[in-house]
């Protein structure tokens, strides 16, 4: 199978950006290429990078997003692949808003699953789209900055972007 692969700069590092032609089916930190190779490789088998240049106009959406623009990301057709709970968790995760966050018992309660916080938390570090799906905005309780499979720092640096201020 063929996927279609860009590489961005952006303020947290080189995003990797995959499409499988038509949907975005990853969206990661190229310090963790390797991760993202194996889930991919789980989901499709056989697979190869085609490198094109801002496919289905995802990388300029991406960039927009970092420039500012607090739509960009709205509507950007994804292919998660992952469990159905998963993918409940990872599309809950469009509800939360540019600029505000949630803690992992709060995204619980918004798929009807209040006791399931871990097994959210769980999913959330599995999200294969990350920043298009904004699992970024998931915070511990009390609003503690805890767990982003792209590490802490970067995590702070996109809720900072989006004018989120932690204790």
């Amino acid at each position: 199978m063929k996927l279609l692969f860009d590489k961005i700069s952006s303020e947290v590092g080189t995003i990797l950006i995959v499409s499988d032609g038509e949907k975005l089916c990853a969206l990661d930190f190229a310090d963790y290429e390797q991760r993202m190779s194996k889930l991919l490789q789980r989901r499709y088998g056989n697979f190869y990078f085609q490198n094109v240049k801002n496919p289905q106009g995802f990388s300029s959406k991406i960039q927009a997003y970092f420039q500012g623009d607090r739509t960009s990301l709205n509507n950007i057709p994804v292919s998660t692949g992952g469990t159905a709970f998963q993918q409940q968790v990872w599309l809950a995760l469009q509800t939360i808003a540019w600029g505000t966050v949630i803690s992992y018992g709060e995204l619980a309660k918004r798929i009807g699953k209040s006791t399931a916080y871990r097994a959210v938390g769980m999913a959330n570090s599995l999200n294969p789209v990350a920043i298009a799906l904004p699992c970024h905005r998931v915070v511990g309780a009390n609003a503690a900055l805890t767990g982003y499979a792209g590490g802490l720092e970067r995590k702070r640096w996109l809720l900072a972007h989006e004018g989120v201020e932690l204790k």
